[in-house]
């Protein structure tokens, strides 16, 4: 289901920033197929892409963080 609200411009353009990182984040790359291996059509999973790139941008505002490619955990160290 898409939604045709919205702010179309600011839709479209998450989805070409989505495609973009389809060719240079391999993190990306490796989200959109394991959608499309979940049986979601290129359109789906390129949009699922770029609301998983939205909840990122959120957070990074949310949080006053700059982008970190690996996700940050809680662990503790080794023993």
């Amino acid at each position: 289901y898409v939604s045709h609200g919205g702010n179309k411009r600011l839709k479209r353009a998450m989805s070409a920033s989505a495609l973009a990182s389809l060719r240079s984040d391999p993190a990306s790359r490796a989200y959109y197929q394991r959608k499309r291996d979940q049986g979601k059509r290129h359109n789906q999973a390129v949009l699922a892409l770029a609301h998983r790139r939205i909840l990122t941008l959120y957070a990074m505002i949310r949080n006053d963080t700059l982008y970190s490619p690996q996700p940050t955990t809680n662990l503790p160290p080794a023993a």
